[in-house]
């Protein structure tokens, strides 16, 4: 499915990538392929999803379902908002909604609400940093973006959207009764937070692509401490 959302985005966006020069080389933009391939290829994609979802309990089936509006008008956000980033993560987190469904067979209970919405946080912090590769072709193009909107300021935002993650993840780790080691791989992790908001150059594009992809190591260092975390719990 997030290979579906990439689809539909750069169907939307192909005239636009086109025109910015880290998006040029994409298949849409740069024409290695056309609507009609790009078509198929989405068909053959949601059908594999589909076909994952209809194996989940009914609640889990609506929920999946629900999600679909949401991807399809992502790539409208960066036209009529500042904030594309919030609708990004709106969509890109909402298996946090799908895996408790999933399992507990009931729909989303409040820890996985927080995780939710600290996951959303998340994305919106890292992909600021993301957009900010791109200010100058989003501002010759017409586009909108968490970093034009922040500017300057953006350091600062992320910073509290970071610590948002933090402390919703950990009012959500200590509603399932997670163990000590989770907090403490939590503390770990906001110190890599910590360690990228003083490092952001916001004027370097390929500093701001380091820390970006640094979060993978943040993602990495949060699943250890669930998986550790709930051992502890048990």
């Amino acid at each position: 499915m997030r290979s579906a959302g990439c689809i539909i985005n750069d169907m939307w966006d192909r005239d636009i990538d086109s025109r910015v020069t880290r998006t040029a080389g994409r298949p849409l933009a740069s024409g290695a392929i056309g609507m009609k391939g790009a078509l198929v290829t989405l068909v053959f994609m949601g059908a594999i999803g589909l076909a994952v979802l209809l194996q989940l309990n009914s609640n889990s089936v609506i929920l999946g379902l629900a999600s679909l509006p949401l991807v399809l008008l992502y790539p409208l956000a960066k036209r009529i908002t500042w904030w594309p980033q919030l609708m990004l993560g709106l969509v890109f987190n909402w298996g946090a909604l799908m895996g408790w469904s999933a399992v507990m067979n009931d729909w989303p209970g409040l820890p996985s609400i927080l995780l939710y919405l600290g996951c959303i946080a998340w994305t919106i912090g890292y992909d600021t940093i993301y957009a900010h590769q791109d200010k100058e072709d989003d501002a010759l193009v017409g586009v909108k973006s968490s970093a034009l909107k922040l500017g300057d300021k953006s350091g600062l935002a992320i910073g509290v959207l970071y610590s948002t993650t933090i402390f919703l993840w950990l009012a959500a780790g200590w509603l399932v009764g997670l163990g000590i080691l989770f907090f403490v791989g939590l503390g770990i992790a906001a110190i890599h937070f910590i360690w990228q908001v003083k490092r952001l150059d916001i004027n370097d594009s390929s500093s701001c692509l380091r820390l970006f992809k640094s979060n993978v190591h943040f993602g990495w260092i949060v699943f250890v401490a669930v998986l550790l975390g709930g051992h502890g719990s048990l």
